[in-house]
């Protein structure tokens, strides 16, 4: 049976629609070209992963409180910046199917918007008291903005190795949804140990997100995104990192080649996801986004058996048999 969403998130829907209304209020501003714009954010919200691993890791571990709310704001708010931003840094014009805001409004006052929004991140953190969530999540837009250099950094030379390709997704991607993680369980106990296992989880389920996010690109079917999008913006996914260290040297040297300067011929690169595909780079990727998943799992399995628990269960599994 097909997992979805509606069905992971019964056990706090009802927290889920209160976040809603006190995220949108938390949007607001009383400058009206910047309410404008965080209205239109906020009406083509995506579908709101990272608060439900706040409150379903805090209902984990104890009782959601007015701090968990306070943490599923942040973490979405702080969510949203690093995509205004991200759209600027990748020069893309939608997300999720709409216009991004660069493209509506261009780079200088997307950039400022972003910017608006880690202050507001800073700000709810600080009227609420909430250092420690102020300090995890600090720390993650440290890790991020590390993640996203040294991928840019790498995309130059096209030299990345499987090493270098987990710090960059754990900082890009996976510390994201383990400081949701950490956020949520640190507003119900202050046990440093537990908020850290639960971390380490998240961390998990993050790395398995993005490998997911990689096998789209060498797909067969159609995906929520076009096939051969990270081979024409040069990002260096599992599959084919695998794939370079396995072929020969000339293989090697024309797959390099076409992602460094023919990743817009659309030809060219469906040869460079055939030789993916038939070098077992789609494989390879899969057993190492199930490791991370099993591992995610396993530090689940050692908490006491209620409905989080196994709504946590279903929303790892949700996470590697996504459509997109």
């Amino acid at each position: 049976m097909e997992l979805k969403l509606n069905d992971i998130r019964r056990p706090i829907a009802k927290e889920l629609d209160e976040f809603e209304v006190r995220f949108k209020q938390s949007m607001k501003s009383n400058a009206p070209l910047l309410d404008r714009i965080t209205h239109y954010i906020v009406t083509r919200k995506g579908k709101q992963m990272r608060p439900m691993f706040v409150f379903l890791s805090a209902k984990l571990c104890g009782d959601i409180n007015e701090a968990t709310y306070t943490a599923a704001s942040l973490v979405e708010i702080l969510h949203t910046a690093t995509l205004v931003h991200d759209d600027v840094v990748d020069d893309s014009y939608q997300r999720r199917g709409f216009f991004s805001v660069n493209a509506l409004w261009k780079n200088k006052i997307a950039v400022l918007v972003g910017d608006y929004l880690l202050s507001k991140g800073l700000l709810l953190s600080i009227e609420n008291n909430q250092f420690q969530l102020l300090h995890i999540l600090s720390n993650t837009i440290q890790a991020m903005s590390e993640g996203e250099l040294l991928q840019l950094e790498k995309a130059r030379r096209l030299d990345i190795k499987e090493d270098v390709y987990f710090d960059i997704i754990r900082g890009k991607t996976a510390s994201l949804i383990a400081s949701a993680c950490a956020c949520g369980t640190s507003t119900v106990t202050k046990d440093e140990k537990v908020i850290e296992q639960v971390r380490q989880m998240g961390e998990n389920i993050g790395i398995a997100f993005q490998i997911k996010d990689d096998l789209f690109d060498y797909e067969e079917a159609e995906v929520g995104k076009p096939r051969g999008i990270d081979i024409k913006e040069r990002k260096m996914t599992l599959p084919l990192i695998y794939t370079l260290n396995k072929v020969d040297y000339l293989t090697k040297r024309k797959i390099i080649n076409i992602v460094k300067n023919d990743n817009q011929d659309t030809e060219k690169v469906r040869w460079v996801i055939q030789t993916v595909r038939e070098n077992g780079g789609m494989e390879y990727a899969t057993q190492k986004m199930n490791e991370y998943k099993n591992s995610s799992l396993q530090i689940l399995d050692v908490f006491g058996n209620n409905e989080a628990k196994m709504a946590i269960q279903q929303l790892i599994e949700f996470t590697v048999n996504r459509k997109l």
